[in-house]
């Protein structure tokens, strides 16, 4: 191969008169560099949101219709503390008096509004004309064996507790807590519920060493997003010690570690100080942004100091030419990496949801700052720093390591023909996988079965009912219609027909509480468990009940003020994404299909919400990532000045994304709503392998004349080690990302993980084989 001048043609002049620039006002740009990102950190303000609203905008039409649903009757944000005595039989004495106790007890966490349990269900009976509503079992401590057994055949028997409130057998039950949060400060509200929750879940279990409690609902839910955010921070620390540990064992050099560090500090005090003038609150999602600021700015400064390193060690140039040379061959490389990474994750605002619009102008505004630290402060801190050289045994090992990558280039120009064709099948093969891939945003999954949420929820949902729902709020067309027989008789079908579906658990229709009263009004007799035959009588009836109720336990959370439209509620098996959709659309059609206009209605619930967010998700971030390729690919065109590479460009660019669904089909072929950002968030990573062996490829073309060949052999000698380099510091951050029990973040970290991997791969045997056979057909393209 040709030697290698010191003296290169006058090439990116602008680059070399910045770092000479940097050099010699070395001292003021690292003091500008510390009091810029002291100056910024001191704006941040870190504060958690962990209310499940927040994964939907204003304009999703699932949260607007939910949010009017809830507006028309009452807010159903809750608690349910499912309780399994162990003795397997809920109905004893001692068991009845310690629900009852906990039923009164929890009328007292904060924002109650309603507490319903078996103890306290409201169960009708009449005598004459008279309708008599009471607690199925108060006053627990009094009753005898016989008053036991017949509240459990009541209780058993009542289609509104069983798989709601009790489960078939007797053995499990459950307390559901109603809470209105005044929604003005959810960081302050939620955990302010939690605490009192917890607490007397603790204090009950002490007195009642014999019940196992289990908690879930959207309360639990939102403490489980909240706990999980400040979680995310936890994994920093021990990501930053990783890379830090990484970089010196690769580089071999400490102040390139602790350059490398200071460039991340002052990178995420910028980032820090963004949140806190943006008003940013920081969710599960967006709380990741350490990790990626960490892992990418890691990625800039290893470039310049791999090449600054190689050219002292290697070549023999003294401290200054060696820092003013690695800039002049890695500016306009880490300047397209930054901007393309800058340019992925803002293309999350295409998106429709707000956490990840949060993260990626959080991550976009810290590379872009890293992008500033790492071609001022880091070459202006090395030049400050003394220089360790080494002894000439180990700059000969060194020599022999750089060798491998020399060998492996030798390996790949001896059969381009050979390895583009087996790339292009394999990636042909995984490019039909990746199609298979299925959203499935169920979001009790969204955490692993570490957590307890999780571990209590599959409890709840194997042993007595299901976590998800669908909502439907039936109008009858006219005020106090729901009292008219023809809207109930539809109703009453409706109940049925969901009754019937294999997804569904239990229903709750006011058309059950209609026949129940109607049969309790004649004498308890099971022939009247129908509809009343009249509007009148229906109306008396509904009137005689609502009056009787208790406060606390009334019917707003199921019939509107003016008593024209009422809500039912389907409980579901856990159930796919898909899955849950099309019930919804079943249930949607039957109405439309089968009841008056009136009553039709739309599907709505927290569950279907998270259901749909997924496939919103992925048909919003569709345009953004085409318009990230367009620009990527002409910012690559500009920069290597050449319109057939830039467009060969897209090949090693979007390749790897394909191949990493691919490989996701085979590990675990469903795709959630973190997933579906990958593109845009990985995109920047992929350029960095791609514009760096690009750009020396084009360097030994243009100011060395070397061959394609040798070209190909000189990018593996120049930039190998630092795309391997910064594909393990990459590799080992997302890692441990990876292992957070947050599964929108695991499972982004994990495909990152193969794409990262599958980048590398491709760069290193595609990218040179098409080079190369473009070249041939090309002699004269690349000059």
């Amino acid at each position: 191969m040709k030697n290698i001048k010191k003296n290169h043609s006058d090439k990116n002049t602008f680059a070399k008169k910045w770092a000479t620039f940097v050099i010699k006002y070395k001292w003021p740009v690292v003091i500008l560099s510390i009091l810029l990102a002291m100056g910024l950190g001191s704006q941040g303000n870190m504060q958690f949101d962990g209310d499940y609203h927040v994964f939907f905008s204003e304009s999703n039409p699932e949260l607007e219709a939910f949010d009017a649903l809830q507006d028309t009757y009452t807010k159903d944000d809750n608690i349910v503390l499912v309780l399994a005595p162990k003795n397997g039989d809920v109905f004893t004495k001692e068991n009845l008096i310690a629900i009852e106790e906990l039923t009164a007890e929890a009328w007292n966490t904060p924002y109650s509004s309603r507490v319903d349990a078996v103890t306290n269900f409201q169960h009708t009976s009449a005598v004459g004309d008279d309708l008599y509503v009471d607690d199925l079992s108060y006053d627990s401590a009094s009753k005898t064996a016989s008053d036991i057994k017949e509240i459990r055949q009541k209780a058993l028997k009542e289609p509104l507790l069983v798989h709601r409130l009790i489960n078939e057998k007797g053995s499990v039950t459950a307390i559901n807590i109603t809470v209105r949060l005044p929604g003005k400060d959810s960081a302050l509200e939620i955990p302010e519920v939690t605490a009192a929750t917890r607490e007397m879940v603790t204090n009950f279990q002490e007195k009642h060493p014999n019940f196992d409690v289990y908690t879930t609902g959207l309360v639990p839910l939102n403490t489980a997003f909240f706990e999980y955010s400040e979680k995310g921070f936890a994994l920093v620390g021990i990501m930053v010690l990783v890379v830090l540990l990484l970089t010196l064992l690769l580089t071999r050099n400490f102040f390139a570690m602790l350059s490398t560090l200071l460039v991340f500090m002052f990178s995420f005090m910028a980032a820090f100080g963004f949140i806190g003038l943006m008003g940013i609150k920081l969710t599960p999602p967006s709380s990741v942004f350490p990790t990626m600021i960490l892992t990418l700015a890691v990625a800039d400064s290893i470039h310049i100091l791999i090449t600054y390193l190689q050219k002292v060690r290697k070549e023999g140039y003294d401290k200054q030419d060696a820092i003013i040379e690695s800039i002049r061959l890695n500016f306009m490389p880490v300047f397209i990496t930054s901007l393309t990474t800058v340019i992925g994750f803002l293309t999350m605002n295409f998106g429709d949801v707000p956490p990840f619009w949060d993260l990626g102008n959080i991550v976009a505004f810290g590379m872009t700052m890293a992008f500033l630290f790492s071609t001022t402060f880091l070459p202006a801190f090395m030049a400050i720093l003394p220089l360790w050289k080494r002894k000439k045994g180990t700059q000969e090992a060194a020599v022999q390591k750089i060798s491998i990558y020399a060998q492996f280039g030798n390996w790949v120009i001896k059969q381009p023909i050979r390895l583009t064709v087996i790339s292009l099948v394999i990636i042909a093969g995984l490019t039909y996988l990746s199609t298979l891939n299925q959203f499935n945003d169920e979001f009790v999954e969204y955490f692993d079965t570490s957590v307890k949420f999780r571990q209590d929820s599959d409890f709840i949902n194997e042993n007595l009912t299901g976590f998800y729902n669908v909502e439907f709020s039936v109008g009858s067309g006219e005020s106090g219609g729901i009292n008219d027989p023809a809207y109930l008789t539809k109703l009453n079908q409706f109940e049925d027909w969901l009754n019937e579906q294999p997804e569904v658990v239990h229903t709750n229709a006011f058309s059950e509480v209609a026949r129940r009263v109607n049969r309790s009004m004649h004498g308890d007799n099971d022939a009247f468990y129908r509809i009343p035959d009249t509007r009148e009588e229906a109306a008396q009836y509904l009137l005689l009940y609502e009056l009787s109720l208790p406060f606390g336990l009334d019917l707003n959370n199921q019939i509107n003020v003016d008593k024209s439209e009422t809500r039912v509620t389907a409980t579901l098996k856990n159930n796919s994404s898909p899955e849950m959709i099309a019930f919804s659309e079943r249930a949607e059609n039957w109405l439309k299909n089968n009841a008056p206009e009136a009553m039709h209605s739309i599907g709505v619930s927290p569950t279907l919400m998270f259901s749909k967010l997924g496939f919103r998700q992925a048909d919003s971030m569709f345009n953004g990532n085409i318009v990230a390729l367009i620009l990527i690919s002409l910012i690559l065109m500009i920069a290597l000045r050449n319109i057939k590479l830039g467009l060969l460009s897209i090949i090693p660019n979007v390749t790897p994304v394909i191949v990493g669904f691919g490989l996701w089909w085979l590990y675990k072929g469903t795709i959630n709503t973190g997933m579906v950002i990958v593109f845009g968030m990985t995109l920047g990573i992929i350029v960095d392998d791609t514009v760096h062996f690009m750009s020396k490829f084009l360097r030994a073309r243009r100011e060395l004349n070397y061959s394609a060949k040798e070209a190909v052999i000189y990018a593996f000698e120049t930039v190998g080690k630092a795309l391997v380099t910064t594909t393990i510091v990459l590799v080992a951050g997302f890692s441990i990302l990876s292992t957070s029990p947050f599964a929108l973040n695991s499972y982004m970290a994990r495909i990152t993980l193969i794409i990262i991997l599958a980048a590398l791969i491709i760069d290193f045997i595609l990218l040179p084989s098409l080079l190369i056979l473009l070249s041939k057909k090309e002699q004269n393209s690349i000059q």
